[in-house]
């Protein structure tokens, strides 16, 4: 994937670069399930998907499903975005979720606002279109 958007409209800044090492993860979004790595020599559970563990060093890594639930860790609401396709999309809250597996991750938080969101709330992945053949990981109130 190049991250541009339709021919002439110049680079997306939604848009990831999707890797090998990531394509499973991708795929599993698509089929609107959550992907994160574990480790097989010491438990930990990661994201971004990696070829290695964080924690120990092993590259005995592998896919897990993630239970999709989580906590808030922080937020922001962004009101203004000059980069394409964002300014038709502010007000939007971007945050971190922390997985009820352990990692964080960033995302956007959906189906709520600033004034609605506090540090520690429950929230559950949905999964979110941004292209013809992908989706992504965004959070909702539980």
């Amino acid at each position: 994937m190049s991250g541009k958007g339709p021919a002439g409209s110049g680079p997306r800044f939604d848009q990831p670069l999707i890797e090998a090492e990531s394509q499973p993860y991708w795929d599993a979004l698509a089929e609107d399930r959550l992907l994160i790595k574990r480790c097989d020599d010491c438990g930990a559970f990661h994201h971004y998907p990696r070829p290695f563990c964080p924690e120990c060093w092993s590259d005995a890594v592998d896919w897990y499903e993630a239970s999709g639930r989580g906590t808030v860790y922080t937020y922001s609401t962004v009101y203004v975005n000059d980069l394409p396709p964002f300014p038709s999309q502010v007000p939007y809250v971007a945050a971190v979720v922390e997985l009820e597996e352990g990692p964080r991750m960033m995302t956007r938080l959906v189906e709520c606002t600033g004034d609605d969101i506090t540090i520690g709330m429950k929230v559950e992945v949905a999964f979110e279109p941004f292209d013809d053949e992908h989706k992504m990981a965004v959070f909702r109130p539980i």
